[in-house]
């Protein structure tokens, strides 16, 4: 009887582990797209950090996106019970954020003088500059806002993840986020850390008494900072990509319009449909960033 019992313990756990592992690769599936834009996202973040500083900041940052995750797995398990209405509205407050963000980085760059003079940004310049600033605080910084926009982009996954898990038990949902939270942190913290030490690596290999070696080393020199560049417009891009696709998915209307849209370019659609996302995206991005601008002006 005994062992009956446990033959029958050991078949159920078998099939729980069946029904989450086919869950999590429908999930793992579903992110793939997102995964990209969190990868570009964040090798951007570490850019502008002394390179012996690169690698104690990818990890700070990856134990924050861990944090987030443990914050964000039980509050999207608890919201889908209690209130599965509040997730659209929670991702459109993050995917306005991600638009703003953006902008704010694009208009920084190519159009300064449209905006108010930025204490902080002259500050993080000049940091950059003077070997003698300590960089400390300015770290904090970029940690802090690469833990930010990492909790947007995690809820997202976390989102889409939970609608794979639809009709699942509470603990096939739990087990599912929690492997697919872990994976790509992983993942994800474990590629940008290979990224940012690509020039480490071919200056390595250019020391070997190898010619195979030193020219592999010549090209990893010359590669990293052209990679670290396209990351970071990437990453940018990302931005807008993530937050006007969330901003569009979360308004029916805007979303059957630009779907209609982008119908019309045929099999380039799903190519349309992001780009028209990521022109909304900063569009809505810019449009916050002037009015909360604004509104600061008048306050002072």
């Amino acid at each position: 009887m005994a062992g009956a019992s446990l033959l029958a313990l050991i078949d159920d756990i078998s099939l729980l582990l069946d029904d989450v592992s086919v869950m999590t690769k429908v999930a793992a599936k579903k992110t793939a797209g997102v995964l990209g834009d969190d990868l570009a996202l964040n090798a951007e973040q570490v850019t502008g950090v002394k390179p012996d500083r690169e690698l104690p900041v990818v990890w700070a940052v990856a134990k924050g996106s861990l944090v987030n995750k443990m914050i964000l797995v039980p509050a999207a398990l608890v919201i889908n019970e209690l209130a599965p209405w509040l997730v659209t509205p929670l991702l459109m407050l993050g995917g306005l954020f991600l638009c703003f963000e953006g902008a704010e980085k694009v208009i920084h760059k190519f159009w300064p003088h449209l905006l108010a003079h930025d204490d902080e940004h002259e500050a993080r310049r000049a940091a950059n500059i003077d070997e003698n600033i300590d960089l400390v605080e300015y770290e904090k910084q970029k940690i802090k806002g690469a833990i930010r926009t990492d909790f947007i982009l995690s809820a997202e996954i976390i989102v889409i993840t939970l609608g794979t898990t639809v009709g699942a038990s509470l603990l096939n949902s739990a087990l599912v986020l929690s492997i697919v939270a872990v994976g790509i942190t992983i993942g994800v913290y474990g590629l940008v850390a290979g990224i940012v030490k690509i020039d480490d690596v071919g200056l390595h290999l250019l020391k070997k008494p190898d010619a195979t070696k030193q020219k592999i080393g010549e090209f990893l020199l010359s590669a990293a900072p052209k990679l670290m560049k396209f990351l970071s417009i990437a990453g940018t891009l990302a931005m807008f990509l993530v937050g006007g696709g969330i901003l569009v998915h979360g308004i029916g209307y805007l979303h059957h319009t630009v779907e209609d849209i982008a119908h019309l370019t045929g099999v380039f659609s799903g190519l349309s449909s992001a780009l028209i996302n990521a022109v909304i995206g900063f569009a809505v991005g810019a449009l916050l960033l002037f009015v909360i601008g604004g509104i600061q002006k008048l306050r002072e």
